[in-house]
């Protein structure tokens, strides 16, 4: 028999650490974390303009069972960010409003779940943000073990308890807690040259000239002529 467990203690970053990487957002942090971490696509925001980050508590449950998500409820603390994975690709509604409601309870600031979740007007009412593979109806059972606090995997990217994860309309990001002190001061830096960036493009300036992409565009064989010729040819 596999061996399961609901581990209660994990290491957590810094909250200010954590509030500085919410700040910067998604792209901004991913870029500063040297472009890794990112989940994939398929999971989506189902709220618009929401953003969170907090420590992860990883759940790693069966599909079409959310038996272990209600095992994680209770090891959750203030700030956490529950990120709920299932063993085998799975669209179930496994998470609804009166999960949620426990979870707020605890202070979870929202949920990153490789799987569906249903009640989404309430959800949405309840200004309790997630990100999800899919948005389902269909319900689940409370049967199967599995485990709480140990590294899974959502969206083709691995989560380990405690990773910081940042989460907003561009997608979702997870940082490992050892790096994110460096990782929120490389995006500090970066928030502070797209501001100077941005008033240089916003008084005309062209990006090409900006960031000296014409010698590239020529080098690329890249030309500039007024018009085509009438058939086309170069």
């Amino acid at each position: 028999m596999a061996n399961h467990y609901v581990v209660r203690d994990i290491d957590r970053a810094d909250p200010g650490t954590i509030a500085e990487l919410r700040g910067a957002g998604v792209a901004t942090a991913h870029e500063a974390a040297g472009r890794t971490g990112l989940l994939g696509p398929r999971i989506e925001a189902r709220q618009a303009g929401a953003a969170i980050a907090g420590s992860a508590v990883t759940v790693s449950c069966h599909p079409g069972d959310n038996l272990m998500v209600h095992a994680a409820v209770e090891v959750c603390r203030p700030g956490d960010v529950l990120v709920v994975t299932t063993t085998s690709p799975s669209t179930d509604g496994m998470v609804g409003d009166l999960l949620a409601t426990s979870l707020a309870a605890r202070g979870v600031v929202g949920i990153v779940i490789d799987a569906g979740v249903r009640d989404l007007a309430t959800l949405r009412a309840m200004g309790f943000p997630v990100w999800s593979r899919a948005v389902h109806a269909q319900g689940t059972v409370k049967a199967s073990p599995g485990s709480v606090n140990v590294p899974v995997v959502a969206a083709g990217q691995i989560v380990r308890p405690g990773d910081i994860v940042v989460a907003d309309d561009d997608g979702v990001l997870a940082v490992p807690a050892v790096s994110g002190r460096a990782v929120a001061d490389a995006a500090a830096r970066r928030l502070a040259n797209e501001a100077a960036r941005r008033e240089t493009l916003a008084a005309g300036t062209l990006g090409v000239d900006l960031y000296r992409l014409r010698p590239l565009l020529a080098d690329l064989g890249v030309r500039y002529v007024d018009r085509l010729p009438a058939d086309g040819a170069s």
